[in-house]
């Protein structure tokens, strides 16, 4: 099991939904790197379940489902000094966990090659270089 770091400001989840955005069928994946890049940081994290999914109780589950799917991608594909927001919808409450887990990877996959490209494209930038 991987510990990742949660965003828990609202500034952080703000940036992020500026940034980058891929939509799928059941997850919205958001990305943005931190304001302060001194070192090498692991990713951080954060979760948004709306009260147009229903009530707490669904909200709740489809939360505690992505963290789940996030538990199992996070070491594979979250990049460092990034961070990521996972917004439910309406199908991740009650979808498959592999159609969610299949659609986490793809947004994370997509989420990454334009954080990659915006890197290639800015050299003054090297926080993100391998």
């Amino acid at each position: 099991m991987s510990a990742f770091q949660i965003l828990k400001k609202r500034k952080d989840f703000l940036r992020a939904a500026k940034d980058i955005t891929m939509v799928s069928k059941n997850v919205i994946v958001q990305a943005a790197r931190p304001l302060s890049i001194s070192q090498e940081m692991p990713a951080r994290i954060g979760f948004t379940a709306t009260k147009k999914l229903g009530k707490a109780h669904i909200r709740n589950r489809t939360k505690r489902r992505l963290r789940a799917v996030v538990r199992d991608v996070y070491n594979t594909l979250a990049l460092p000094n990034v961070d990521y927001v996972l917004i439910g919808r309406f199908g991740t409450y009650s979808c498959a966990y592999e159609d969610l887990q299949h659609d986490v990877k793809w947004a994370f996959k997509k989420v990454n090659q334009q954080i990659m490209q915006r890197n290639s494209n800015d050299p003054e930038n090297s926080a993100f270089t391998d």
